[in-house]
This record gives C-alpha cells, structure tokens and sequence, in this order.
C-alpha cells in the first residue's frame, strides 16, 4: 500500500520514443510498492516540455524522483527544479549545464551514428500562421542505431511508431539545472549509437552524479530493465532514507 510519503518515480520518455518504452521497467517498481507516473512528453520545445513534466510533478503530493531517458534527460534537468523533486536519474541521457542547448553540448563531441539518419519534415505550427520542422529517424536504420540488442520484433514497431521530436528543441538553452541542488544518477549506454557515450559521461561528471556504464544500446530501459531498475531503486533509497 502505498503513503502520501511513497515516492512516486516520474518516468520522463526521450524524443523518437514514447511511455511505452519504460515498459519492462514499470513493472517492477510497481511490485516494489512505488507510484509511477509515466506522462507523454509533447516533444515540442525543451522549455515547454520541462514546464509539462513540471505540471505533472507538481500534481503529485509526495516526494519525486524524476527518471529521463535520452531527450528526457534534458528535460529532467529542467523540471527537476520543482520543489518535491528530491533526486534525479539518467538514462543515456543528456544533463545540461545551465544556459547550454543540446546542440552545444552535443557540439562538442564526435557525432555518432544518427546524425547521418535523420529526417526533417515540416509541420504546421499553432495557428497555421508558420512552419516548423520534425525530425525523426530513417526507419530502415533506427533499429539498429537506436535498439541493436532489443527484440528485433519490438524495434520494427519503434521504427514506424516514433514521436518525433521539433528541431527548435535541440538549439534551446537549459534555464536553470536542478543537479546543482539534488543528487543525480546516471546511466552510461557504452554501445550507444544514437548519443557518443562520452556526451553523456561529460554531462554525468560535470553534474556530480552517480555513474554506471553498462554495454547496452541506447535504449538501455527495454536492453537491460534489471540495470535500469536497480539504479532507480538507489535513488529511492536515499530519498526515503
């Protein structure tokens, strides 16, 4: 039974993904007795998103540990300033420092395999009054750049499934950065394709968080769940003392 002091684990979906992919590590953080909230993320601006995901968490009455795979790390960085907000997880993530876009951070390091995968596609803004632009990933090449060691089956839906992400999202800059006040963890996909994992170790150094590598595809939630589990629970822990 949960309490009104049950953490509850926010799982935060990147961008080409959707809630679905935290699908083999929901279970078990139910059967551990925690409330999970796993929102659908707009996808639309780093800044509008974070201001979702830090609606949803304010909703929520009791402490928050704020979980964010790939994109979503962006965004954890950002909404993770809420005030229940008491730790942090990256998945093959992205943690920003603040007044840094993911364009510059990722900038930084040699582009890896999707760069030369992606597809731009033009969308109508709100009003019909302007344009913007998708991307997404060639369907063809994502699973392996985006999933090499999960079920072959499961990557093929990914593939024709994606929820793209807008391309204005990569050049905004993180307004604040909640590591510097919270304690962190993340995860290091050391066979990632989609983002150079020295992206990703830069960013978990430079935040003070908790590292562990693991010899996983990007999509380390659905490669390697036990994994991602067992660091969530490390941040449950030091959360419920």
């Amino acid at each position: 039974m949960t309490t009104p002091d049950t953490p509850t684990v926010v799982l935060v979906h990147g961008a080409f993904a959707d809630a679905s992919s935290f699908a083999r590590v929901i279970p078990q953080l139910l059967a551990d007795g925690l409330n999970v909230v796993a929102p659908a993320v707009p996808n639309r601006s780093l800044v509008g998103d974070s201001a979702y995901i830090a609606s949803v968490v304010r909703r929520i009455p009791g402490p928050v540990v704020l979980v964010g795979h790939s994109y979503g790390g962006a965004v954890i960085t950002v909404a993770g300033a809420e005030e229940n907000v008491r730790a942090l997880v990256y998945l093959a993530g992205y943690a920003l420092q603040e007044g840094e876009s993911l364009g510059e951070l990722q900038g930084g390091f040699p582009d890896s395999e999707l760069a030369s995968a992606l597809v731009y596609s033009p969308f109508p803004t709100e009003g019909g009054d302007g344009e913007g632009t998708d991307v997404s990933v060639e369907v063809d090449r994502l699973p392996a750049i985006f999933a090499a060691d999960v079920d072959p089956e499961l990557t093929r839906v990914l593939a024709v499934s994606q929820r793209p992400l807008a391309a204005a999202a990569f050049g905004e800059a993180a307004p604040t950065v909640a590591w510097r006040t919270k304690p962190s963890w993340g995860i290091v996909a050391t066979a990632d394709r989609t983002i150079n994992p020295d992206v990703q170790r830069f960013g978990y150094h430079r935040a003070g968080a908790t590292a562990v590598e693991v010899d996983s595809s990007h999509l380390v939630m659905l490669a390697h769940p036990e994994r991602v589990v067992d660091v969530i629970r490390e941040a449950v822990r030091t959360v419920t003392g």
